[in-house]
């Protein structure tokens, strides 16, 4: 597939054979779960476990209570866990490690604890549980999957939200494309469906989503502002096709996206950011215009007086990506899209660093404090 189709694609409403969910927004994370039931596509499963030699015991990072990133622990006799119904057990090859997984960390997002961070991974399936094969997967399947428990040699990860990768795409550009790809792809098409034509702000233009977003939004036709700090960063987001690059280090931000649009303001604000630039985000908008906001990078939003909307006529939107792909048809849509723009090469990935497990806390570390290019991955 080729940006130019990807970008008549987004411009089509998705074609479903049954009804879409209901859409969430307001919410804690664009990457956390639902807590509707996953669908699975039959309703009678065998009731049989199909398993490979695997050891009852593994490397993993776990976590006993909140707080910074030295309560990430590195254990090297954690249990394996053991599919139940409906979830296959992978041997993880890659891990991807989100800004999320710091928010569960430190509390900002409540979890039970102990727990294992990581909500994606790629790798061979090693057992199947009760009913996991009614998804046509089988042992030794080359699997992507979203879910929980990913900082650890093996998950047990629910059969519905697992996926077979095709050939000719590496285990690395799957981690460093997966999640991020498939939150801007939904963002771009059902959060604010863009035209072409229309100015778009993306915050931290250079991060595991925003290089992935400026991509994408240009094959659709847009003009993009694109956020970074630093000069590198700036350097990445402008080769990647952002029309303007602000450096927020070194330039008044606002001012800037005022004086690039001439005063109108552009049509959406993709912000990941958050704390730091939602006042700005309310100045920069055109009348009419939409704010996306769907991380929290520099803390969450405050609460939002509402008639703060009222002068332009704003729209506000805090969508999760879950919210967007509940039922297995949504994603295998999405999945399948992004992965034949990860085959071509149409989309480009940027994996900033392949962390050891042990040196998660580490990988952490970078990332809170701005210092990762791309998108950092962990190997098990």
């Amino acid at each position: 597939m080729s940006l130019r189709s990807l970008s008549r694609s987004l411009l089509r409403p998705m074609s479903m054979s049954t009804p879409t969910t209901t859409r969430l927004a307001a919410v804690h994370s664009h990457l956390q779960h639902t807590n509707t039931p996953l669908t699975t596509p039959h309703q009678t499963r065998p009731k049989t476990t199909t398993t490979m030699s695997s050891p009852t015991t593994m490397k993993a990072i776990e976590i006993t209570q909140t707080g910074g990133p030295e309560v990430l622990s590195y254990k090297t006799d954690h249990p394996v866990p053991q599919p139940v119904e409906g979830q296959v057990l992978v041997q993880n090859s890659i891990s991807g490690i989100n800004y999320i997984d710091t928010y569960f960390r430190t509390g900002l997002y409540p979890s039970p604890k102990p727990e294992i961070l990581g909500r994606e991974g790629v790798g061979a399936i090693v057992s199947l549980g009760p009913g996991a094969d009614s998804y046509g997967f089988k042992v030794g399947d080359r699997v992507a999957w979203l879910g929980t428990g990913g900082y650890a040699e093996y998950t047990a990860v629910p059969a519905a939200k697992a996926v077979k990768v095709p050939e000719g795409i590496s285990d690395e550009d799957v981690m460093a494309g997966f999640l991020s790809g498939l939150t801007v792809l939904t963002l771009v098409k059902e959060t604010y469906p863009v035209q072409k034509g229309e100015t778009v702000l993306v915050h931290a233009a250079a991060g595991g989503a925003g290089s992935l977003m400026v991509q994408v939004l240009k094959s659709i036709g847009a003009n993009v502002i694109g956020t970074a700090g630093g000069e590198v960063k700036c350097a990445l987001a402008q080769s990647l096709g952002a029309d303007t690059v602000i450096d927020y280090r070194a330039e008044d931000w606002v001012s800037k996206v005022k004086e690039v649009t001439g005063g109108k303001g552009v049509d959406v604000v993709y912000d990941s950011v958050g704390k730091d630039t939602w006042e700005g985000a309310l100045e920069v908008i055109k009348r009419k215009g939409t704010i996306v906001w769907f991380g929290n990078a520099s803390g969450p939003v405050p609460p939002l007086p509402i008639q703060k909307l009222s002068p332009k006529n704003l729209k506000v939107a805090r969508p999760q990506l879950f919210g967007y792909i509940e039922t297995r048809e949504e994603y295998e849509f999405y999945t399948n899209e992004l992965f034949a723009l990860l085959k071509s090469g149409q989309l480009k990935v940027k994996v900033h660093n392949v962390y050891p497990l042990e040196q998660a806390a580490q990988a952490h570390i970078d990332l809170e404090g701005r210092k990762t290019t791309g998108k950092p991955l962990l190997k098990p």
